[in-house]
């Protein structure tokens, strides 16, 4: 088949989850299929290199994205619209131009429009069938949940039902979708009318790029993966550096923290014994050297990548509920799930201190991944609906 992909991230290299998640889809479809990639690029840090793309796909396009400004014209007129204000601000005619010049000069059988940013330019392929890939309800109704103030609380609301109103219709033009857990599949259900062809494909790992890393992990020795452009993830810091780590440091004094990603100069609680590693090309190493893996993430939506490659890695997991929300794992026989600082902490502690209940975690984790997140086993659905799709 001839494959129209459509991404809002550039998806080399693979260093956050979406992009992660986008390339393994390219690689699938690209296995079977002819595939047009057309992808935003970071305009404020652009990266060119289309060499690892192209041995995929028969042709890499790339066009600059535009950051959300709220306080542009445009955002300020998306109030007075039935599309989300980020929406209007951040259109790209350039895109648009561009997705119509290719579907007119190619033989497309189909076209995936991965998230909401590419989703929103259904009218510049219309006639095509379609898949909208990965909708996520989960992050603006969260905000409407966490919102501290009464003010705060009703705009975030208004919001929330604009968001999922426009949703709604992009749906209707779309004959699929895809959700990354079963908590989007039922907040998508709850929030309008319900879409018949919804399919959960998870977020995964390729279990054959991590099965080669063995290095030994260090004894007290924690990591958090995940850049700080994702504000989730700079909240969970503050809080564990803030709340839960001085705790362990009491008891294990000589605990190690290191953080991974673009740290995008935000302040941190100052503490000893961590360590900013900053953007690493090739993260596996240091995960696999570590003791326990950290995922104490108190907002966001989705899955969570952080646990799955440190499962992968049997490197055992603490997590909030937030951070693991949307796997199918069981707390206390696959990672450690705590809430408040205190149990946070004294999870942690255990693993620090109990080798045989670290690997027992280990262990349950690494099936986990093996039997429900590896690529490998979940492609064939993702490529069972696009033949479906494309079709009719």
């Amino acid at each position: 088949m001839e494959i129209l992909f459509l991404s809002s991230w550039f998806p080399y290299p693979p260093d956050n989850g979406s992009k992660i998640r986008i390339y393994n889809l390219l690689k699938g479809l690209a296995s079977q299929n002819d595939v047009t990639l057309i992808s935003f690029y970071d305009a404020a840090r652009p990266n060119t290199d289309k060499t690892a793309l192209t041995s995929l796909c028969k042709q890499v396009i790339q066009i600059p994205d535009k950051s959300f400004d709220p306080h542009s014209f445009q955002a300020q007129l998306g109030f007075f619209t039935p599309r989300p204000r980020s929406v209007v601000d951040t259109f790209s005619r350039e895109l648009a131009y561009c997705i119509q010049n290719i579907v007119r000069n190619g033989n497309f059988d189909i076209a995936i429009a991965s998230q909401l940013g590419m989703a929103g330019y259904r009218e510049f392929f219309p006639h095509l069938p379609a898949i909208f890939e990965e909708v996520e309800l989960g992050i603006p109704y969260q905000k409407v949940i966490a919102s501290s103030s009464y003010i705060y609380r009703a705009r975030e609301y208004l919001t929330w039902l604009k968001h999922r109103r426009y949703i709604g219709k992009l749906l209707s033009k779309y004959q699929a979708c895809t959700v990354v857990s079963r908590q989007e599949m039922e907040l998508l259900n709850a929030s309008g009318p319900k879409m018949k062809n919804i399919t959960i494909l998870p977020n995964c790992v390729d279990m054959k790029d991590y099965d080669g890393v063995k290095l030994g992990p260090l004894r007290n020795t924690l990591i958090f993966t995940g850049s700080f452009h994702y504000k989730a993830n700079y909240e969970a810091m503050v809080w564990f550096l803030d709340k839960v780590f001085p705790t362990i440091r009491k008891q294990v004094p000589d605990a190690e923290l290191t953080i991974t990603g673009d740290h995008c100069g935000l302040p941190l609680p100052s503490i000893e014994n961590v360590r900013l590693a900053g953007y690493v090309d090739d993260i596996r190493s240091l995960i696999a050297k570590s003791w326990v893996s950290l995922a104490p993430l108190l907002t966001g939506g989705g899955t969570r990548l952080k646990i799955l490659e440190a499962m992968a890695l049997r490197i055992p997991v603490v997590a909030t509920s937030k951070g693991a929300e949307g796997l199918e794992v069981e707390a206390g026989r696959d990672l450690f799930i705590a809430n408040t600082p205190e149990d946070f902490a004294q999870c942690v502690i255990q693993l620090l201190r109990e080798p045989d209940i670290r690997k027992k975690l280990s262990d349950n984790g690494y099936k986990v991944v093996s039997e429900k997140y590896d690529w490998a086993g979940v492609m064939p659905k993702f490529l069972e609906l696009v033949e479906r799709v494309a079709v009719g």
